[in-house]
């Protein structure tokens, strides 16, 4: 019975043995098959050599670079005097710019192969594009983006073509030099190779923002919070265009139901969250100036439309706007300038048209004698208020009571009674009221038409005052006499 149970413990021992052994010789054969391709061949020796290094060319052309690189270190790890393996290792990490590790992988091959003419050339490649990239980071830093750009496209994309950092470092330069849709096309490229990169969706998101994109541009910024909700820039730009939309529309409707100073205030909240979104602010700048024209606030008017403007230049209602916030400024001229461009740029509009020729005639009314401060009278003065204005000032410049100064009395005494002529005829004021032309008057500065003292060319006035003249007697030496 003894031997029996002691012959059944061997035979299980046995089998245990002959099952380890084969689990052991198994996992020796997949080895053996698996680091073939690797190991079956050295410097000199074509074997499997050959297939690894079409591999990973082949893996580079996908732009899958990391399965070339762990199939290169897995074949050093095999064979660690395998130089090929040592060059196509530094040659990927130098396209993809992990230039300290491709430097030592050119320096191990060299170890190996001494005075490789192209080896020697790829490495010195390495340490050039690897300053420049330096370079172009801090150009960049120093707002010097023309210059950085040149270092990035010349050079580092050059030796690197695969360097992400330097692809990023181009979207950014684009976006500085505001070459948007540029930017756009290369962080799409980006995108396309690695639909995951953040950066690249931050950065794309940016341009399609600063072109007004907002819808396009929010859609980047989501994909990208998604795929890291807690990512600072990303939030930071997605709730900043959240804010600025919502501002705006703010000021849009407070615009619609009336409340015009309320909307001044969020036009102007809207504009000081982004002041290089002028691809926006064009239009808050706009708006602003309207609203400003519309309480009559015309020099903060024109400062919103010289905005609009510097912005966008073809921008015609901003025009049109500048030239009504000229004419509230009395900016005659100006207001002409303006509102004749743009009735030119728009002949068909015949609001500007109308703007324009009431513009013109505010110009022309503007030249002629304010005949109402002459006499210091409104002009809602009556009929008898502008008769006793006329009859105090006609006293008090009457040439024969300013002898010492006859010559300035006279110019002031003809003033006067042309003031009077107009503004005390209701016909001929209703008329000047209207802007319209009086030519007996001679509209530009009493010439040529009106003289109170001589017969040739004009009306002689005589003044006859009952009760004479205050502190004296009933008349003047040289024979004025006042007659009403």
């Amino acid at each position: 019975m003894i031997r029996c149970s002691s012959f059944a413990m061997d035979l299980l021992a046995c089998r245990g043995l002959l099952y380890t052994v084969f689990l052991l010789h198994f996992v020796f054969l997949c080895q053996l098959l698996l680091l073939q391709p690797l190991v079956s061949a050295s410097d000199g020796k074509p074997g499997n050599a050959a297939e690894l290094f079409e591999r990973v060319s082949q893996s580079v052309k996908v732009k899958r670079y990391s399965e070339a690189i762990n199939d290169l270190n897995a074949a050093i790890e095999a064979d660690p005097t395998l130089s090929e393996a040592y060059y196509h290792r530094a040659s990927v990490l130098r396209q993809i710019c992990r230039y300290e590790e491709s430097e030592k992988s050119y320096k191990k091959f060299l170890e190996l192969k001494p005075r490789d003419s192209i080896a020697e050339k790829e490495l010195s490649q390495l340490n050039q594009a690897k300053s420049a990239l330096d370079t172009a980071l801090t150009l960049f830093e120093s707002s010097d983006f023309a210059k950085s750009l040149e270092y990035v496209e010349k050079v580092v994309l050059v030796f690197s073509p695969a360097c992400s950092k330097a692809k990023i470092l181009r979207v950014k330069l684009l976006l500085a030099s505001k070459d948007y849709s540029g930017a756009i096309a290369e962080a799409g490229f980006i995108i396309k190779e690695d639909e995951d990169n953040l950066d690249a969706l931050l950065l794309r998101g940016r341009a399609y923002y600063y072109l007004a994109d907002h819808d396009v541009a929010q859609r980047h910024y989501q994909k990208g919070l998604r795929l890291d909700p807690e990512h600072g820039e990303l939030k930071k730009a997605y709730f900043g265009l959240k804010n600025l939309l919502k501002k705006t529309k703010s000021a849009e409707d407070n615009e619609k139901k009336g409340r015009l100073r309320v909307a001044v205030e969020d036009f102007k909240a809207a504009l000081a969250m982004d002041p290089n979104h002028l691809a926006h602010n064009v239009h808050l700048h706009l708006g602003l100036c309207k609203l400003l024209v519309k309480l009559g606030r015309g020099k903060d008017a024109l400062s919103s439309c010289n905005e609009a403007l510097s912005i966008d230049e073809e921008l015609l209602e901003a025009l049109v706007q500048r030239g009504e916030a000229k004419l509230l400024t009395e900016d005659w001229e100006g207001a002409v300038e303006d509102l004749k461009s743009a009735a030119q740029k728009s002949p068909q509009d015949m609001n500007i048209r109308e703007t324009y020729m009431r513009a013109e005639k505010a110009m022309k009314m503007s030249k002629r004698k304010d005949w109402y401060k002459i006499l210091g009278v409104s002009k809602t003065s009556s009929i008898s208020e502008i008769k006793r204005a006329y009859k105090k000032l006609a006293l008090q410049w009457h040439p024969d009571k300013n002898v010492e100064t006859r010559e300035e009395a006279e110019e002031k005494f003809r003033e006067i009674a042309a003031a009077y002529e107009v503004l005390g005829d209701e016909e001929k004021r209703t008329k000047y009221d209207r802007g319209e032309d009086i030519e007996e008057m001679g509209m530009g500065g009493g010439g040529g038409g009106f003289n109170p003292f001589h017969g040739g060319g004009g009306q002689q006035y005589t003044f006859t005052f009952e009760g004479g003249f205050p502190g004296g007697g009933g008349g003047f030496p040289g024979g004025f006499d006042f007659q009403f």
